[in-house]
C-alpha cells in the first residue's frame, strides 16, 4: 500500500521517526551477544545474559553500569570504551530488519532516525545499508543531546529540527526504553518485535508503557501508518 499523492499538504506536517538499533538494523541479538562474550571474559563464572537482556535499549554505558551493579562488579572507564567499540563493530555488519527498505519507500511521510547510538556509528550503518536515502541528515542521536533515552530528548529534537508537533509525530521502536522516549516526548508508538532479539514478553512489556501497537512484520507498517493518519486505530494519549 502506497500512500496518495493527493494528500501531500497534510502529509507534510507528519513525521515519521524510527529507532535505529532494533527497528532499521537486526542488530540488537549480535549487540547482546556481543556483550556477553566481553563482559563473560571479564567476569569468569558470572552469568551475565539474564541480567544483560533486560537492558536492551539503554545506551551501553547505562547497561555495562547497571549489570555491573547487580552482579557486583566494577569496570574501569578504558573497559567500558573498549566494549562500546566491540559492541560498535559487530553491528555495524548486522542486516537491516526483513522489508524495512520497501515499507519505508511505500510511506511518503518524512522520515527521520532518532537513536540512542552516536552520530558516527549511526551514520556508518545507514550508509552502509543504503538506508540514508529515506533519511538524508534527518537522524539525531543521543551525543547530540543532554539526556539519552528514556528521556524524550532525542524525540524533542527532531520534532523541533523538522517543524513537527510531538501529536503529529507516529514513532516506531522495539524497546521499553525507547517507547518511554517516545512517549513521553507526547508522540504515538508503535512497537515493532520482529527482530532476532525479539521475545514473546516482549509485546506486553511495550504495551504497558504506551506501545498502541505492537507488530512483527514490517510489510504491515504501511497499513499502520495509514491507520494512524486516518486516525482510525490510534488514541493519542
Amino acid at each position: 500500500m502506497t500512500l496518495t499523492s493527493s494528500r501531500d499538504a497534510s502529509l507534510e506536517d507528519r513525521l515519521l521517526i524510527f529507532d535505529c538499533d532494533g527497528v532499521l538494523i537486526d542488530s540488537e541479538a549480535v549487540a547482546a551477544h556481543m556483550l556477553v562474550t566481553e563482559l563473560t571474559a571479564l567476569w569468569p563464572g558470572v552469568d551475565v545474559e539474564p541480567v544483560l537482556l533486560p537492558l536492551l535499549g539503554l545506551r551501553i554505558e547505562a547497561v555495562l553500569a547497571s549489570a555491573a551493579d547487580t552482579v557486583g562488579r566494577t569496570l574501569t572507564h578504558e573497559q567500558v570504551i573498549s566494549i562500546r567499540c566491540a559492541v560498535e563493530v559487530a553491528a555495524m555488519q548486522a542486516p537491516t530488519a526483513p522489508g524495512i527498505a520497501d515499507a519505508l519507500a511505500a510511506v511518503l511521510f518524512t522520515k527521520a532516525c532518532a537513536s540512542n547510538s552516536f552520530s558516527s556509528y549511526v551514520d556508518s550503518v545507514l550508509e552502509r545499508t543504503g538506508l540514508v536515502r529515506f533519511f538524508g541528515d534527518r537522524r539525531f542521536c543521543a551525543d547530540m543531546v543532554a539526556n539519552p533515552k528514556p528521556a524524550p530528548d532525542v524525540y524533542l529534537a527532531a520534532s523541533r529540527a523538522l517543524g513537527v508537533e510531538p501529536l503529529r509525530c507516529l514513532v516506531v521502536e522495539d524497546s521499553v526504553t525507547g517507547v518511554t522516549a517516545a512517549k513521553a516526548a507526547g508522540m504515538t508508538v508503535l512497537g515493532f518485535i520482529g527482530g532476532g532479539h525479539a521475545t514473546p514478553s516482549q509485546v506486553g512489556a511495550l504495551e504497558r508503557v504506551g506501545a498502541g501497537v505492537v507488530f512483527d512484520d514490517m510489510t504491515r507498517l504501511p497499513m499502520l501508518v495509514e491507520q494512524w493518519f486516518a486516525n482510525a486505530a490510534f488514541e493519542i494519549r
